[in-house]
């Protein structure tokens, strides 16, 4: 049995929870998040962050996604919300990202599936989720929308993908496109491959 947890600052403490919230997906770090709340007025002690966002993450709240670069680990990550539902609740005209909103659905479902997850960088070029299951077999994956929007758009999400060396599958989820085929990348639509219940 879980004991409760005391916040002393309950205002500084829902700050930070309304902040993770509204910047679900967004790649952040301890360091940006408290240049944030500084800009607020909001003094807070990067130990006391730390553990506000340790209770968000325990309450199952948000989910950590640290970023593994392909050569070093550094202290960036993402939060992806376990509920959809936290976001709307505190933004009542409903406007969302579906970028981020895209990548939280994808998220969930590869942690529904028991994938430990990160956020990657190859060279220059971000990827947005290298997948990894029990038996360490990778799967690289980026998530868009649409890559049907212009070349352009296609490029950027297939880059990343396309410097990877290695013989894991990588994958383009998108929302409802056309299947292509390009450079051995699986092209998959987000709803048809989790309503298939595949694998990366």
């Amino acid at each position: 049995m879980k004991h409760r947890v005391k916040i002393r600052n309950v205002s500084v403490f829902e700050k930070v929870q309304t902040y993770l919230i509204n910047n679900f997906g967004s790649t952040t770090s301890l360091k940006s998040i408290l240049k944030e709340l500084h800009k607020s007025g909001m003094d807070i002690k990067r130990e006391t962050l730390n553990r506000y966002i340790n209770i968000l993450m325990d309450a199952k709240i948000i989910y950590e996604c640290k970023r593994f670069d392909l050569k070093s680990i550094n202290g960036e990550q993402k939060y992806y919300l376990s509920d959809m539902g936290f976001y709307f609740a505190t933004n009542t005209d409903n406007r969302i990202n579906y970028g981020p909103a895209l990548e939280n659905v994808v998220f969930n479902y590869a942690k529904s599936k028991g994938y430990d997850i990160s956020i990657g960088r190859i060279g220059k070029l971000e990827c947005d989720f290298i997948m990894r299951d029990n038996m360490n077999n990778y799967g690289y994956v980026q998530v868009t929308m649409t890559t049907m929007l212009n070349r352009e758009t296609e490029d950027r999400e297939y880059a990343p993908l396309e410097m990877i060396k290695d013989n894991y599958p990588k994958y383009v989820l998108t929302r409802n496109d056309m299947i292509q085929k390009r450079n051995g990348i699986i092209h998959e639509n987000i709803p048809q491959f989790m309503a298939s219940g595949k694998l990366f």
